[in-house]
């Protein structure tokens, strides 16, 4: 065999491994699901019951308030910014919604309306100051998380009042038909209509490309600044929109509600295969982060890790993710 027809069976053969290699390769979006799986079947092992379809159903219902906040938060990531002050956004949304129902079904649509009106604002403003003051977006978002804060402190004089609206207690607390929680088909609505956006049309577009240059998206002809503060408000929005829902569902409201989120709506973004760095990344996978963070929300106490402990191993979680990621960015 000649050296020419040497070479090219090497060639023919790395290219039949190439083309095996691609089909045998398992989509990114496929491993937080894998990891949704493996951490049921661990539930399972640990406490009989943990894999029945009515914890299931709660775990889902659970994950759905994060799901909406990390709804927007998946967008600023996806843009290469993030938003620290949704924790904020659901704790005011909550503490004004409850004060406004007041226990009434008769104030609860403009108590609603009332909510995601101040929601918008705060994301309007946030996004003006990234986008046409060119503050960072942490810089940004901290500051109006600590404005929020004492807005909802000085709005309830330190006690929050008032109570959910009867009809929204058991739109976030009830199942339709008895099996589906209702807070769970909002999630879903709210999910289709988002991944439609980002993978269906021009702004979704808009948004990978943002996340990946701005420079270039700019130059392309693209409204950067709008685009910018379109995400803001929308995150705002999602973040209002649980506040309110979460009112209904703890049927009132306290001035820590909102904190939890914080966090976990970026570890959930990440986990789901989000990189921090922006534009790369799914909501798809966003669901299946927030499913994988209240699961060992609920499988901690199992295993009788205190509260301190808890946060401990979320933020050990993250971080390692975080770095992870940033390696693999500075690699390519």
């Amino acid at each position: 065999m000649t050296d020419a027809n040497r070479l090219q069976s090497n060639r023919d053969k790395e290219s039949v491994r190439s083309a095996v290699g691609k089909r045998l390769r398992v989509p990114p979006l496929v491993w937080p699901y894998v990891a949704v799986v493996l951490l049921i079947a661990l539930g399972a092992a640990i406490s009989p019951g943990f894999e029945s379809p009515d914890h299931l159903l709660l775990i889902l219902n659970l994950a759905s308030f994060l799901g909406l906040v990390a709804a927007g938060q998946s967008l600023v990531i996806l843009s290469g910014g993030i938003d620290l002050s949704v924790s904020s956004v659901v704790t005011l949304a909550g503490v004004v919604s409850a004060t406004m129902m007041n226990g009434s079904d008769s104030n609860m649509l403009i108590a609603i309306v009332a909510c995601l009106a101040i929601g918008l604002a705060i994301g309007l403003l946030n996004g003006l100051g990234v986008a046409f003051v060119g503050i960072h977006p942490l810089v940004v978002t901290l500051g109006m998380a600590s404005i929020v804060q004492g807005a909802a402190l000085l709005y309830t004089d330190g006690a929050p009042k008032g109570s959910a609206a009867p009809l929204l207690t058991q739109i976030a607390s009830n199942r339709l038909f008895g099996v589906i929680p209702i807070v769970l088909l909002v999630w879903a609505a709210v999910a289709v209509v988002l991944i439609l956006f980002m993978h269906r049309s021009v702004w979704g577009r808009w948004l990978y490309a943002l996340g990946n240059s701005p420079k270039a998206t700019f130059y392309s002809g693209v409204r950067v600044p709008w685009v910018l503060v379109s995400l803001y408000a929308i995150t705002s929005v999602l973040a209002a929109l649980a506040g309110v829902l979460l009112t209904g569902y703890t049927r009132t409201s306290y001035l820590t509600i909102g904190d939890p989120y914080q966090l976990n709506s970026i570890a959930a973004v990440v986990i789901g295969g989000s990189s921090i760095l922006g534009g790369e990344g799914s909501y798809v996978g966003t669901i299946a982060g927030c499913i994988i963070m209240v699961l060992v929300q609920s499988l901690l106490p199992i295993l009788s890790i205190p509260e301190a402990g808890r946060r401990i191993i979320s933020g050990a979680l993250i971080l390692l993710l975080l770095l992870l990621y940033g390696r693999g960015r500075k690699l390519r």
